[in-house]
Parts: C-alpha cells; structure tokens; sequence
C-alpha cells in the first residue's frame, strides 16, 4: 500500500479516527487496541511487526507515515488542532496511531527463556510500569508481568514510557496468586526486592532464572506475598533515604543478574 499525498485533510475532531484515539487515551478501546503516541513508539512498534491499523499525522513525517503505508495500515493527514485533540498529551508531538497488540498470560511466560522475569505486584504509577518494561528490556530480563492492581501494559501511558520495549520482552497480566503457583511449580526461584532487612544486593548472586517481584509505590510487597520468596534482597542506601522510586529500584537489581550472567 502506497502512501498516497493527496489523501483529503481531516478536519473535524469529531471524525471516527479522531474518536477511536480520544477513546483509546481515556482507556474505552476495544480488547486488543492500543494508542501510540509519537514517532518513536510507532517506529518501534513497526519494526516488531505490531499490526498497525491507522495513523494520523500533520504532515511531517513522510518516512515514517510511508513505513506504516507499506505495512498495511490506513493513513490520515490532519489539521494541527485535529491532532492535538486525537492526541493525549500536552504537547502531541504531530502523529498518533492505533494498533493491535495485547500483552500475554502472565503464567505463560515463566520459564520460557532463561532471564529473570519481573512481577510488578499493584505498581500503579503507569510511567512506573513502562520504566520496568524498558530496564527489562534493556538489562535482559525474559518477561515482565503486570499481576493484581498494576497499571495496565496496554494504556498509551505506560507503553509512551517503555518507549517500544514493550512490543521487544514479552509483557504478560495475572494474578500473583497464580504466577506464584506457577513459578513453584516449575522451581522457579522467587525474590522479593525489600526495602529493608534482605541479603545486601551487591553480596547476593542471583540464579541464571527467577521470578523478581517488586510492589507498591508506597507500601512495597504484602507481606503474605513476600512470604513466599526463597531469598529477600536489598539495595543499600545512605542513612536518611528510606527507599527508591520502584521504577528506579528494579533496574540495579536486573543490572546486578546481567553481571553475573
């Protein structure tokens, strides 16, 4: 499919394009769609072959908008206005996008790749949530699982965050409950990354594979939840700080099971 420039304008925020991203940013979409927003996560998406279905865009970017013609997804040129109300955020950067893409079984990514996997137990911050996604990423980890009340994978916040990574490691929603039933079941090492009183994480050596768990914003792990680790570790911090953001605190630790790999 060729990317044709005399494709009319949209003018009115009102068309069903403009609609369908408006309602994706407000977490209303279908089962399966996702929002990107901005070149670069839907240049990604691109390349992991995500099934991109439209794109619209103010003219600008005439590589990237033919990349997504060759692809197979329908094309719209817009007035700036239009854009900025399909877009959600506060300064839209000139090209949105709708695609399919839905994270996996949390279950069904254990044990499938050596690497840790990262279970995120109520992590609620979505930028939080896609800066995991990224460090996974980035540092090796097999999966990353979204379990109970974590922010979504699929909403524009969190994938805007992870900035592609999360169409590169595998993403998977569950419960804890389950995950921990699995990761036993098939002898997957469970950690609990604690604020206080776990083995000093530069003196811990992590396994090839495990299950990382990582919780709450405000609260940390549930107790119940962290019960069930085989090892507790913590990063040492200078007297007077107490903790580390979680998006923050989980990459040292995949960074520490990369140097050992």
């Amino acid at each position: 499919m060729a990317y044709d420039h005399a494709l009319p304008r949209i003018l009115s925020r009102r068309h069903p394009v403009v609609q369908a991203c408006r309602s994706l940013a407000s977490g209303r979409g279908d089962d399966g769609t996702v929002l990107l927003d901005g070149p670069h996560v839907l240049e990604e998406a691109l390349a992991a072959g995500v099934a991109v279905v439209d794109v619209l865009h103010d003219g600008r970017f005439t590589s990237l908008v033919a990349k997504a013609a060759a692809a197979g997804a329908r094309i719209f040129e817009a007035a700036s206005d239009v854009i900025d109300a399909a877009s959600p955020v506060r300064q839209p950067t000139g090209i949105v996008a709708v695609a399919r893409w839905s994270p996996t079984r949390a279950e069904d990514l254990l044990g499938r790749a050596p690497g840790p996997v990262v279970g995120l137990v109520d992590v609620q911050d979505p930028g939080n949530v896609g800066t995991i996604i990224r460090s996974g990423d980035a540092l090796g980890a097999s999966a990353v699982l979204a379990l109970d009340h974590t922010a979504h994978p699929s909403g524009w916040k969190v994938i805007r965050a992870a900035m592609g990574s999360s169409f590169r490691v595998p993403v998977g929603t569950g419960t804890t409950a389950d995950v921990l039933a699995a990761a036993r079941g098939l002898g997957l090492p469970i950690v609990a990354a604690v604020v206080r009183n776990g083995v000093i994480l530069y003196s811990w050596t992590p396994p090839v594979s495990f299950l990382l768990l990582v919780g709450h914003e405000g609260s940390g792990l549930p107790q119940p939840v962290a019960a069930w680790a085989d090892v507790h570790v913590t990063i040492p911090m200078r007297p007077g700080i107490d903790s580390l953001n979680v998006g923050i605190g989980t990459a040292p630790v995949l960074s520490e099971a990369a140097r050992h790999r």
